[in-house]
């Protein structure tokens, strides 16, 4: 009797073994099946929304911006999703410019004043250099002040 039971065990181990394998192999597949699919989706043209960093140059010295200039600006971008894969993954190495000594601000007349956005989007598309489009830029005023 003790025979039957010890054949009786070993062939329990042999079937989790090949149960666990065969969940490997399964694992696998399902990673590269993922990973295929991404790259197709990629080559795809796409509409996502990116946070890209800002630099802003040539800022006048009595100017007061209310709130905080903000760092990164939140940009509808349209294009292959290899490009827009490459900004999100490289935004940080070449910021946008605001450049305040060629940009045009309107005077609301109480001494406020402010940029549309809108108005930098095709400098911004030449800053990206890249397959992509810029759709809009958010937020799509920058307000500030003179002292």
């Amino acid at each position: 009797m003790e025979k039957f039971v010890e054949t009786r065990a070993a062939p329990q181990k042999r079937d989790l073994k090949r149960l666990n394998r065969d969940l490997m192999i399964f694992a696998v597949f399902l990673v590269l099946s993922f990973l295929f699919w991404y790259l197709n989706s990629l080559s795809k043209v796409l509409n996502t929304t990116v946070r890209y960093p800002v630099t802003y140059i040539n800022i006048p010295v009595n100017m007061q911006a209310e709130p905080e200039l903000p760092p990164k600006f939140s940009l509808l971008l349209n294009g292959p999703g290899y490009s827009i894969l490459k900004l999100k993954l490289g935004s940080n190495g070449n910021p946008l410019v605001v450049d305040f000594s060629e940009t045009a601000y309107i005077q609301k007349g109480s001494g406020s004043d402010y940029i549309v956005t809108a108005m930098l989007i095709s400098r911004f598309n030449t800053d990206i250099k890249s397959d992509s489009r810029i759709l809009s830029v958010k937020p799509d005023t920058l307000f500030f002040s003179f002292r």
